[in-house]
């Protein structure tokens, strides 16, 4: 479905939006038609958020903005605050990409739609209550009534989004925005959310615009795709057109998806890390008039790791990954067996394990928030040698933290630079030095990728994977991301509801799974 000036609904004319020196967009035109589901795609810093952000008015007053967007025949641009109330939410709406920072943890989510409703629609407080529900149920969340009760840190991440995807179609809108509304979900949460959209686009009539940064994700669902890198449009077309024949370099790029080749299958070495019978349980709020209650988040795993393998620990968020990897390291309160190259770490003192330390190392998620902001890059990189080798000179600690980043790919002038002055990819890579400048044996990588664009996370796998080939590494991968896992794993391990259901070879996992929650994950990652 195409969308010429004449048929579409909300249109860009040579959009620029400035932040200072930095353009941010750059002559940006395109169309999208009455009921088309149109796919805005493009890694970090491309823009395409930026301009739906400045079609709505919500950019900081510092921001300089050129061109038109149009909402059918009313402007968008340069309207005063008072127009644009009357037109946000009502006649086009955002789904923001982060629900848990876009609701406000103070009010209830019943609250916070039912607030929506009664100032778009000057609704009666007990007619918003009883709507907000309405719309619960209709975004497809089970119990609605007690749910709109809760706040919004009481609910999952998919729970949330719903919520927000609620608040956005209160008004029923002509046009809905939706940026970026499954980055932080597992793949089978997020097909959910993909269809719950195509679903109410459908029941509404709206016209839905998807930013996106996995073109291989929205392809499915999208009309049109408009491809866009560096502030511009490089391509647009068909959904077809696009994926088929890509006529510009960065679209190809895109969908390349190197990262997603499979591994070669490699044989294992021999046993380095093995786990029995591990369990791991946290204490619910506190029983005065009872006993004391806990939730098990690992019940009973065995898993081992060999030398120089990559173990891919897979599942949904809440299935237990993340505790298992902090448990074999010993971060976690644990029971059970964990023995490392001979030795049984559940019998050592804090005093023992400490040597063992350097030999088992953790890459975080979240490198922004896993690095202090008030050090340096040479200082974080080289903080474990200060207590593992305290004998060290400080030329000799500088020297060993200019070579280990080298080996991850960075330059000696990033030692003075702090971590907000690097890019998503950069801080993980110095995430991985300061994990690799102790020299370990074996690394626990707990979703290291997950934050990053699609070329980012190809170029980040490479690099585990020249660094495991030339230091000998064993890793354990823990990941929600299939792709990746595919990429970088020699085994799986499945994990659901804090038990491991499926392990093998990952080709064996993944081309032909035996239980039905690994074949909903691999249905759902569009690996089958």
């Amino acid at each position: 479905m195409s969308a010429d000036a004449a048929s579409a609904i909300f249109r860009f004319e040579h959009l620029s939006v400035g932040f200072g020196a930095v353009q941010a967009v750059r002559d940006l035109s395109f169309g999208v038609a009455r009921g088309e589901t149109a796919a805005v795609v493009g890694e970090t810093g491309s823009g395409k958020s930026v301009a739906m952000l400045a079609a709505l008015g919500l950019l900081p007053p510092g921001a300089s903005v050129a061109g038109k967007v149009w909402l059918g025949d009313q402007p968008l641009i340069g309207v005063e605050r008072k127009a644009l109330d009357r037109i946000r939410g009502k006649a086009v709406s955002i789904v923001f990409q982060e629900p848990q920072s876009a609701l406000d943890p103070l009010f209830t989510v019943g609250a916070q739609i039912a607030a929506v409703l009664r100032f778009g629609l000057g609704l009666s407080r007990g007619a918003a209550r009883s709507r907000a529900v309405d719309l619960l149920s209709e975004v497809g969340i089970a119990d609605p009534r007690r749910r709109a009760k809760m706040y919004p840190h009481e609910l999952s991440g998919g729970q949330r989004q719903r919520v927000a995807i609620a608040m956005a179609i209160a008004c029923e809108p002509r046009v809905l925005i939706a940026d970026e509304p499954t980055t932080a979900l597992d793949a089978t949460v997020a097909a959910k959310i993909m269809a719950l959209l195509a679903d109410l686009k459908q029941r509404l009539g709206m016209s839905l615009i998807l930013i996106s940064h996995d073109l291989a994700l929205v392809r499915r669902v999208a009309d049109r795709i408009h491809v866009m890198e560096k502030g511009g449009l490089v391509e647009s077309g068909s959904a077809q057109e696009i994926t088929r024949h890509p006529a510009h370099p960065y679209t190809r790029m895109l969908l390349a998806a190197d990262f997603l080749r499979a591994k070669p299958t490699a044989s294992p070495g021999p046993p380095l890390l093995i786990a029995g019978n591990l369990r791991v349980a946290y204490p619910l709020r506190k029983n005065w008039f009872g006993p004391r209650r806990f939730f098990t988040a690992v019940d009973g795993v065995d898993l081992r790791i060999g030398v120089g393998e990559t173990l891919g620990l897979i599942g949904e968020s809440g299935s237990g990954k993340s505790s298992v990897g902090r448990a074999l390291l010993r971060l976690e309160n644990a029971r059970g067996r964990v023995e490392y190259a001979g030795r049984d770490l559940m019998a050592l003192s804090r005093k023992e394990m400490l040597p063992l330390r350097r030999e088992l190392q953790i890459v975080f998620q979240d490198p922004f928030s896993s690095l202090s902001p008030r050090l340096r890059i040479a200082e974080i990189v080289g903080e474990g040698l200060l207590i593992h080798e305290p004998g060290l000179s400080g030329e000799m600690r500088l020297a060993r933290v200019e070579k280990v980043l080298e080996e991850v790919g960075l330059s000696a002038s990033f030692l003075t630079r702090l971590p907000h002055e690097l890019s998503g990819g950069q801080r993980q890579r110095v995430a991985i030095a300061r994990a690799l400048i102790l020299e370990p044996r074996l690394v626990v990588l707990d979703e290291p990728t997950s934050a990053l664009d699609r070329s980012v996370q190809a170029d980040v796998l490479r690099l585990l994977q020249r660094l495991q080939d030339s230091r000998g590494l064993s890793y354990l991968f823990i990941t929600h991301d299939l792709g990746v896992a595919r990429a970088i794993a020699d085994r799986i391990a499945v994990m659901q509801a804090g038990r491991i259901v499926e392990e093998g070879p990952t080709g064996q996992v993944l081309g032909a799974p035996r239980e039905n929650y690994t074949r909903e994950l691999v249905a759902s990652a569009l690996l089958a």
